[in-house]
């Protein structure tokens, strides 16, 4: 993609309304948060303090709209904590430039670097940088310090208390996930019907999963119905799709045919009614020909073998998912806390446990190639210039420049970008809309105040239909509290357009001089999905050969493992797709060749899955010879992937045949046949990543320069200054920095 092509799609990107659904009573109990903030403020004090003591609520109150599993109430404390730190430790640095800017980049690099954890950390982490850069711009003092970060703190426990008190849906988002996941799977059955080989995308199960993961506090207040649905909708997939599947399920023609179609649109409308009695909490009725459908005739069954096998499976997993919808979840059982005994919870550690798991995270992230390390030293960077940069020129407010940089700024190009364009042009319309509000109404604090109040309030509204429109009642927000601590409009409207668009120039202009692109990194997203399927399909094919409960336990971990590389992959694709780099390694059509390839190989891999036979039978001994081969050669392909080499299926290809060899003692027609197709879909994968022997030569050139560049750099490293001579590296040794140590 070209730089100007990147350019329109950014702004695209940035101004686009995003069709989500709006929650208008959270947002007016988050600006009652902030009302409560500002009004004994601006009656018992001024309204100047009022105007600062808004920060807290205002930001705490931001935060509980992040993407999270946590309680929001929890997450308004955090919020409101980090707030109250950042702002006492720029208050005691702010005297001099030589304090507060080194300051200022480890506050901002340790920002960055939250992005580790997660999105939502990164993104409160980011507020702290901003509110940081405010509260310099105020008196400085001991005791004013810590009156200011007590009333910046006050804000999040003020949020906390109204989200404790007036409780809106709660385990709303839960439900919303686990309702996603059926109706997801429902969507997945109609497709069925008609495109037997339909695509299925596993984010929604997975998002469902990492709703799943509980606290213990948590744990003991969890609805019931929670806790189960997931699990089936995990195994309706597989199922579904090896009964329409023609190859190994119901013929492509014919009343066996006609049977599955009218399975699976019941099995549709059975999750779908499942689906809405979990988001409602209230029970749903289930269409009665749908009910009907499930009831099997034994003697006027026309499904046979496989087909029927995984019909009746599909019948005994729909009359679960139908006492769900039935139920509505409104059981008032309690389920018993985590422990021992209850190993099926999916554990998340509590607040005060999360600390090793941050440190973990970002030592992991503590690398020059991580995204996540390049965006934590852009922000460093970015803020401290910005901050030096506004600071000479002529110009109020000079805290408005580094904050806009700090809060558009992402890990990934298309994001940051899109996002600068974004806080323009909101910026430009709330200030231009407040402007005239203001000229209209004339100087009038407690106007102001309940102005601002409003503002923040359409602020949550809009907070996740788009950047721009919710950036827009911000900046109104902005210029009311500033009125209402008495700055001029004419000063303040100016100053703040200027600053705004110098910190999205200089976001953008850092992720040029210092980017991450996804480009380069496809190779390496492709081995790690192309091996984590390997151990997928190697770990179902070993329940074949051996059936046991310790193998069905591998092959739930190998699935989990596959899906996180294939989310990996699939982001990292959609990211080099939206950048401005020429492709290196793998060109647009070869990734989508070999993703296509990929996504065959795993779908084999689930219809074997959905036949594992039961525990201690044997079914096809001959399943683990060619589980090893297979396991070997993927993960052999994945580092020749990486390397930019041909992949080579010799084990798979010797297994396979010997396989075919042992037909008569084999049982098992079904994973035969998968085992034919997954072998099919790597020769494809092979095609879409071979290089010619010319490219090959060209590859194996470069990485020999790379190579000798890389001993020649270590050498000049091991130097003795005195002497120049270095240190030797004997037979067999080679440098740290090439070893991986």
């Amino acid at each position: 993609m070209t730089w100007l092509r990147a350019f329109a799609e950014v702004a695209r990107s940035g101004l686009t309304i995003e069709e989500t659904r709006l929650e208008p009573l959270l947002a007016l109990r988050t600006a009652a948060g902030v009302a409560i903030v500002i009004g004994p403020a601006l009656w018992l004090v001024s309204p100047a303090y009022a105007a600062s003591a808004a920060l807290g609520a205002y930001s705490a109150g931001g935060a509980t709209f992040q993407r999270t599993w946590r309680p929001r109430k929890v997450i308004a404390l955090g919020a409101g904590a980090g707030l109250a730190l950042s702002t006492l430790v720029g208050y005691l640095a702010a005297g001099r430039l030589v304090t507060f800017l080194p300051l200022l980049a480890v506050w901002a690099f340790l920002a960055g670097m939250a992005w580790a954890v997660g999105s939502t950390a990164g993104i409160v982490a980011a507020t702290t940088v901003g509110s940081m850069l405010v509260t310099i711009t105020l008196p400085t003092s001991g005791g004013g310090a810590l009156e200011h970060a007590g009333v910046i703190a006050l804000g999040g426990v003020a949020q906390a208390l109204l989200i404790l008190l007036f409780p809106i849906r709660r385990w709303g988002a839960h439900r919303d996930a686990l309702a996603d996941a059926l109706a997801a799977v429902a969507d997945y059955a109609r497709r069925l019907r008609h495109d037997p080989t339909a695509p299925f995308d596993p984010e929604p199960l997975m998002t469902a999963r990492d709703a799943a993961a509980v606290t213990p506090s948590q744990a003991r207040t969890r609805p019931p119905v929670l806790h189960g649905p997931r699990g089936l909708a995990e195994r309706i997939r597989p199922v579904v799709a090896a009964l329409a599947d023609p190859d190994v399920g119901a013929p492509a023609e014919g009343p066996g045919r006609d049977r599955a179609r009218e399975l699976l649109k019941a099995a549709a409308d059975v999750l779908d009614a499942a689906a809405r009695s979990i988001r409602r909490g209230t029970p749903a009725s289930v269409p009665p020909e749908s009910a009907d459908v499930l009831r099997v005739d034994e003697e006027h069954e026309v499904l046979e073998g496989p087909a029927r096998q995984a019909a009746e499976r599909l019948v005994e997993l729909l009359c679960e998912a139908m006492e769900v919808a039935r139920s509505g979840g409104a059981s008032r059982k309690t389920p018993p806390p985590p422990g021992p005994a209850t190993a099926q919870f999916l554990m998340r550690p509590t607040m005060f446990r999360l600390l090793p798991v941050v440190v973990r995270a970002v030592r992991r992230e503590l690398r020059r190639d991580s995204p996540v390390f390049r965006h934590a030293v852009r922000l460093a960077a970015v803020a401290t210039l910005g901050y030096v940069i506004a600071a000479r020129l002529p110009l109020g407010h000079g805290y408005w420049a580094p904050i806009a940089s700090v809060m558009v700024m992402r890990p990934d190009f298309h994001r940051t970008y899109a996002r600068a364009v974004a806080r323009f042009a909101g910026t430009l319309a709330g200030v231009a809309l407040a402007t005239g509000i203001v000229r209209a109404l004339g100087p009038d604090a407690h106007v102001f105040g309940a102005l601002a109040v409003v503002s923040a309030g359409l602020s949550y509204t809009l907070v996740r239909t788009g950047y721009a429109y919710s950036q827009c009642f911000t900046a109104a927000y902005v210029v009311f509290l500033l009125g209402m601590g008495g700055q001029a409009w004419e000063q303040t409207v100016p100053e703040r357009m200027i600053l705004t668009l110098l910190g999205g120039a200089l976001a953008m202009l850092a992720y040029v001089v210092f980017p991450a692109w996804e480009t380069p990194r496809l190779p390496s997203r492709l081995a790690d999905w192309l091996a984590a399927n390997g151990r997928y399909a190697a770990a179902v094919l070993r329940s074949y050969a051996e059936p046991s409960r310790e193998h069905r336990a591998d092959i739930r971990k190998a699935l989990l493992a596959s899906r996180e590389a294939r989310a990996a992959w699939q982001e990292a694709f959609d990211r080099a797709r939206q950048e401005p780099v020429r492709p290196r390694g793998l060109t647009s059509r070869e990734a989508e060749e070999a993703q296509e390839a990929l996504k065959r190989f795993g779908r084999a891999a689930m219809l074997m899955e959905s036949h594992v036979p039961r525990a201690d039978s044997h079914f096809a001994p001959k399943a683990e010879r060619f589980a090893e081969a297979l396991e070997a050669d993927t993960a052999q392909a994945a580092a020749d992937v990486r390397e930019h080499r041909n992949p080579d299926w010799g084990r798979v290809e010797e297994a396979l045949h010997a396989w075919e060899g042992a037909a008569a003692e084999d049982r098992s027609p079904v994973v035969r046949r998968e085992a034919e197709l997954q072998k099919q879909a790597l020769e494809d994968l092979a095609t879409a990543v071979s290089r010619t022997p010319l490219e090959q030569d060209v590859g194996s050139a470069r990485e020999e320069q790379r190579v000798r560049a890389a001993v020649a750099a270590e050498g000049l490293k091991d130097q003795d200054p005195r002497t120049g001579e270095g240190d030797e590296v004997g037979d067999g040794e080679r440098p740290a920095s090439l070893s991986g140590k």
